[in-house]
């Protein structure tokens, strides 16, 4: 099967499994006992009537049913809704997706650039003093908890002054050139990304290290020593060629994370993306922003998984689409 049917033929499946998710999310939403609308009612100088009005405005007075029927059919069209603040869903999306797009690709980015190096370095020196090491550096990752170690470097950064806090820009960042706009979002990007990098890295890396040192084992290899060939063709000719199938497989999964799984470190670093935006509307029940922030992240899972398929085909041409 071609790449291009079977992208399509994983678009056509896509589709079901979106609408089974986007019911099972309103649902959760509509279960949950969280007054939308608590803000407005708990301001004895808002009338009822302006709070009725504002019921009829986000379609709150209709039943669940009829709710989700205009939520579904409005996004056909395009149209993702208002949100409780009165803002456009789509703007708000806009405004905030390529934040954390940004702060994803540049945190998986520098963990597959760090760990997949450490991980066939360990492998390689299995046993000595510095598998041992990576071994403590990823055991810490994977046991410190993520708003903790944004906490540690936000305090380090108050410390010292070197580093921003919060934000994505300077106060004055639209009086710079393009240059200097670009070094202060790298400058307020190295907390975030240093945060999610640490916490990602360790897993990606001791998988990087079991994978290899299983191929390691297998016959091809030896057979390769055998004939004589140097021990860096060995080692990234051939055995790292298999050992990074899985990898690949795991970036699916590792891409949608990111893009959803950064709300936390958001919040903590006050960082202006979706993961923070979404956190917020859940807290105050702002369904239309819940739904398309969650279906949103849907996508991505299902993108991520279909690219790293993909990319697993001409990783190893063995492999085929089905």
């Amino acid at each position: 099967m071609s790449p291009a049917v079977y992208i399509f033929k994983r678009f056509l499946q896509a589709i079901p499994l979106l609408l089974i998710i986007s019911v099972l999310i309103f649902t959760l939403l509509k279960l949950s006992p969280v007054d939308p609308l608590a803000h407005l009612k708990a301001n004895p100088s808002i009338s009822q009537a302006a709070i009725k009005a504002e019921e009829e405005r986000l379609g709150l007075n209709k039943p669940a049913p009829v709710q989700y029927g205009i939520w579904l059919r409005n996004l056909m069209q395009g149209d993702l809704g208002i949100s409780t603040s009165g803002s456009s869903v789509s703007t708000l999306l806009v405004n905030r997706a390529g934040n954390t797009l940004l702060l994803s690709l540049l945190t998986l980015f520098f963990t597959w650039l760090i760990a997949v190096p450490a991980g066939v370095y360990a492998a390689v020196h299995r046993g000595k003093w510095v598998d041992k090491f990576f071994g403590l550096v990823t055991a810490v990752g994977m046991s410190m908890p993520t708003f903790l170690l944004a906490l540690l470097l936000l305090m380090l950064a108050l410390a010292t002054g070197a580093l921003p806090i919060g934000g994505l820009t300077s106060p004055d960042f639209f009086e710079k050139n393009v240059f200097q706009q670009i070094l202060d979002v790298a400058h307020h990007l190295i907390i975030p990304v240093a945060v999610l990098t640490f916490v990602n890295l360790a897993h990606i890396q001791r998988q990087m290290r079991a994978n290899l040192l299983d191929v390691y084992r297998a016959e091809y290899v030896r057979t390769a020593r055998a004939k004589g060939l140097p021990e860096n063709v060995v080692i990234y000719r051939h055995a790292l060629r298999n050992a990074i199938n899985p990898l690949i497989t795991m970036m699916g999964f590792e891409f949608s994370y990111l893009l959803s799984g950064a709300a936390l470190t958001e919040t903590v670093l006050a960082y202006p993306g979706l993961g923070r935006l979404t956190l917020e509307a859940v807290l105050t029940k702002d369904i239309n922003l819940v739904m398309a922030s969650l279906m949103l992240g849907s996508v991505m899972l299902i993108a991520g998984n279909l690219l790293a398929d993909v990319l697993l085909k001409f990783a190893d041409p063995r492999i085929t689409l089905e």
